[in-house]
């Protein structure tokens, strides 16, 4: 889910690949956050950590 939203995010242009994780927390309710922050940690991610290392592979297409 987490990967999910910030793809999107990504995608329409709120925030961009190189910012970091926290950078999500401006569009993820504060109730939630929490909850995020703890899986992210579980899966060995940093909230300095780029906002492209949790997207993981990406498909580029031919123009």
């Amino acid at each position: 889910m987490i990967k999910d939203e910030a793809r999107h995010l990504v995608d329409v242009g709120f925030v961009e690949r190189l910012q970091p994780i926290y950078s999500l927390c401006r569009y993820i309710p504060s109730r939630e956050w929490k909850s995020v922050e703890l899986e992210l940690e579980n899966h060995g991610y940093l909230l300095r950590d780029r906002i492209v290392d949790l997207l993981g592979r990406e498909d580029w297409r031919e123009d």
